[in-house]
């Protein structure tokens, strides 16, 4: 599978093999294979090289007048030519990771049904549960070794997309091959049917999945059981990543299933990482101590938790202790700040709720309600991270305050699509003066500073998923440690332009993202070794495993193999 491979047979030929994306070369089909394979006719004339195909998508992409085109024309050309298609987002991951993955993404997930022409990916439902070993069985899966799986009930903020969900394990997987460096083929996309509650897509004549509200309760976790076990038996040491479940599914389910397999939870700890390196990366700007630090999260569901988790972690590690760590966040959810004594606590927001003397003599707005402006008026946080899906909940008078009580305020509005962000870089940096340190889930326009062009900070979990993947499936790892994505945190911290010049970007360019990979990479394997899960694995093997781990998207020679 790697760029080394010399060659490649396949029984193959004519339109089946041009029908293959993982074999299909188009144009550049040498004389030789066009012979070999019964091409002659079927192709124009012209032989092609490989770069001469990514002018020609290039160029085709930048004709269409919509990102939503842009997805749909890329989604096809991964579907009739991988190599072409990673080919071409490698070389231009700026330009294309926007369209291939948020904010697109989303409004890909809405118009999937609609999208919808070729396979890709399983598609495993509830009628179809008893099937599951079968379905897993044929010898096309036989090379995977990562499966990103979501059930699209909680789809970026959009909410439930039903079997459009589907979208967002591609455009992951797109990102692991053309980021991380995992081979396409070792990857494999799966949405988990369970129905939808969505009215629209049940009344759409042209949804593609069960038309059958979502299934909750028993009925839902036993399909998870089968699903989880016979990936087990499928792929013993495969790495699982779960994606997009809703809060009351996402953080019982990685509990449940984090000591059978290799698997995490990207919304919570991929999130989670993001947000603490590029703290980390801040703190370098700021000058605040990690111990002094105060950081209130709207959004407390398993995404905001999972940060504040880490972000705990973190400050034990530079020496609080886990209740002084813990007394330093204010967790503000739809009902205002979590304080103890609240009803409906979910279990994984317990260590974060504030004790009821903590907020004794606060000023606020509203007597029966602390708001988040309640928050940063009388708690005066130094960061402020926003996983709510809720637009504009950093209002003026918010993000004011926040530069009211910092002189570098730290401000991430990390909700997915641009929809739904909790700010906009533009505001936050008028209303901060241009003092704000600030990153974003999704790309903005850049901001104009000293007369220049300055590209805001993308803290997206694309900065550390495919590290994390790389590193895990190069050594071998048997499971997924939260010190594993403390390891990558503070690897991408320490990739941080802003450590050589407190003017520049607290993450690395998004062009940079192949090379931000292979250490996070290194620095997942290191730990994992470290912890004892990579078992048979030297140190001094780690570099090399991780190099031949990389795939670079180049046409194989192919020959022919008889049937």
């Amino acid at each position: 599978m790697s760029e080394a491979t010399a060659s490649m047979a396949t029984a193959l030929s004519g339109y089946e093999l041009l029908a293959d994306p993982q074999l299909n070369k188009g144009t550049a089909f040498s004389e030789a294979e066009r012979d070999a394979f019964h091409l002659h006719g079927l192709l124009p004339p012209h032989v092609s090289t490989l770069d001469e195909q990514i002018s020609r998508a290039l160029q085709s992409l930048r004709q269409f007048e919509t990102d939503l085109e842009r997805y749909a024309f890329l989604r096809e050309l991964q579907d009739t030519n991988e190599t072409l298609f990673y080919a071409t987002l490698v070389g231009n991951l700026e330009e294309l990771l926007p369209i291939v993955y948020t904010p697109t993404v989303g409004a890909g997930c809405r118009q999937f049904s609609r999208l919808y022409h070729k396979p890709r990916g399983l598609f495993l439902s509830i009628p179809h549960q008893s099937r599951l070993d079968q379905i897993f069985a044929q010898p096309r899966f036989d090379a995977v070794e990562a499966i990103v799986v979501t059930d699209g009930e909680r789809i970026l903020g959009l909410g439930d997309q039903g079997a459009g969900g589907m979208g967002i394990p591609i455009g992951k997987l797109a990102l692991y091959s053309g980021c991380g460096g995992l081979h396409p083929a070792t990857t494999l996309p799966i949405l988990l049917d369970v129905g939808t509650d969505n009215t629209d897509c049940l009344a759409d004549p042209l949804y593609v999945g069960w038309r059958h509200e979502r299934v909750r309760g028993q009925d839902y976790d036993d399909f998870i059981e089968a699903f989880v076990s016979a990936v087990i038996r499928r792929w013993p040491r495969v790495l699982l990543q779960w994606e997009d479940f809703a809060k009351d599914n996402a953080t019982r389910l990685l509990e449940r299933y984090r000591d059978r397999l290799c698997t995490f939870n990207d919304d919570i700890q991929g999130t989670a990482a993001v947000a603490t390196g590029t703290l980390l990366a801040a703190i370098t700007v700021t000058g605040v101590p990690l111990t002094q630090q105060r950081v209130a999260v709207f959004g407390a569901g398993s995404a905001g938790c999972g940060i504040a988790g880490l972000i705990r972690a973190a400050m034990c590690d530079a020496g609080l202790s886990e209740s002084e760590a813990a007394a330093r966040f204010f967790m503000v959810d739809r009902n205002g700040l979590l304080v103890e004594g609240m009803d409906g606590l979910a279990p994984f927001q317990v260590p974060f709720v504030q004790k009821r003397q903590a907020i004794d003599g606060w000023t606020l707005g509203h007597p029966d309600r602390i708001e988040l402006l309640d928050v940063v008026r009388n708690a005066r946080p130094t960061v402020l991270i926003g996983v709510s899906g809720q637009a504009g909940a950093f209002g003026e008078p918010v993000v004011r305050a926040m530069a009211e009580c910092n002189q570098r305020p730290v401000i991430f509005p990390l909700s997915n699509p641009t929809s739904r962000a909790e700010a906009t870089p533009a505001d936050m940096e008028a209303w901060t003066g241009g003092r704000a340190l600030m990153g974003v889930g999704s790309p903005f326009p850049p901001l104009m500073r000293d007369g220049a062009r300055f590209k805001v900070d993308q803290t997206n979990n694309s900065y550390i998923f495919p590290g994390v993947g790389l590193g895990v499936l190069a050594v071998g790892a048997s499971r997924v440690t939260d010190g594993m994505f403390m390891a990558a945190a503070k690897a991408l911290a320490d990739a941080s332009p802003a450590r050589d010049n407190p003017k520049h970007n607290l993450l690395p360019p998004v062009s940079a993202l192949r090379e931000v990979a292979a250490n996070v990479a290194l620095a997942v394997a290191m730990q994992t070794h470290k912890e004892g899960h990579a078992p048979g694995v030297s140190v001094d093997q780690i570099e090399e495993r991780i190099r031949a781990k990389i795939w670079t998207p180049c046409y194989v020679p192919l020959t022919a193999k008889q049937k």
